[in-house]
């Protein structure tokens, strides 16, 4: 079967993005509708909810991913109005410093609910559906390159997005005869409106020197790896983390010294 460039569209499917009120989320979120998909955004901030799906021109649904009770009304909703959901793409997220002595049970239940325990609800309902339905799927997972090296300072954090990696391989095994994929997208620093509020004058010089291709990625580097996990491009691909990264998960530690420009692997 010869490919065509038909095969990259998304034209009848619909998708849902979490946390698709602004940053990555927002970005795949009109990436996906650029290729055809009708999109339903699930963000529990009710303005950025509606203002990027006016925006979009998605459905916008307030609803806060980490409640069971939540999802399946925004499912329900999602379906009644768009159709069966097809694409799914768990991006709600959330991070904050935890070092490993200072990290109490609230602190890791909380990023363990806001990084991992969504992946679950929303995963298994819209699987169940397609299951049911005898309907292929592809479920995109966000991740970090934190899932994948030391995080200090951040080890709760880390730990739910290591846990996402590895759900995404078993849940890909569960369901590929199924013909639902599961894959998971890892980026390391992007610029989103978060990164900006943090850091208003742009980010440190050093911060370039950490990645090989010497700048941060955008969320449309993003959406445009998320579309083609979403379509029958990659039609044979479960189980995998691809790593939107600029080449920070393959450096392994090796960095551009910030005076002469070269490869060094640690302090010089």
């Amino acid at each position: 079967m010869a490919i065509d460039p038909s095969n990259i569209l998304l034209t009848g499917r619909v998708a849902v993005v979490t946390g698709g009120g602004e940053g990555i989320g927002r970005g795949i979120a009109e990436g996906l509708t650029a290729f055809g998909a009708t999109v339903a955004i699930w963000e529990r901030n009710p303005d950025t909810c509606a203002s990027a799906a006016e925006d979009i021109g998605a459905l916008g649904i307030v609803a806060d991913v980490r409640d069971s009770g939540q999802v399946d009304a925004a499912l329900e909703q999602t379906s009644k109005t768009l159709g069966i959901v097809s694409i799914l793409v768990n991006n709600a997220g959330g991070v904050f410093s935890s070092p490993l002595l200072e990290t109490t049970e609230n602190g890791w239940d909380a990023l363990y609910r806001s990084n991992l325990r969504h992946v679950l609800l929303c995963t298994q309902r819209v699987s169940q559906r397609l299951v049911a339905a005898g309907l292929p799927g592809s479920i995109i997972n966000v991740t970090s390159i934190e899932g994948v090296r030391a995080a200090p300072g951040y080890a709760a954090y880390a730990a739910a997005k290591a846990g996402v990696i590895n759900y995404t391989k078993t849940a890909a095994l569960e369901l590929a005869t199924e013909r639902v994929r599961v894959n998971a997208l890892a980026p390391d620093l992007t610029l989103t409106e978060g990164i900006l509020r943090v850091s208003p004058d742009g980010l440190p010089d050093g911060a370039r020197h950490m990645i090989p291709m010497a700048r941060p990625g955008h969320v449309d580097e993003m959406a445009g790896t998320a579309v083609f996990l979403a379509s029958d491009m990659s039609s044979y691909i479960t189980g995998q983390t691809i790593h939107v990264d600029g080449g920070t998960q393959a450096a392994s530690g090796w960095y551009h010294n910030p005076t002469t420009g070269d490869y060094q692997l640690g302090p010089g």
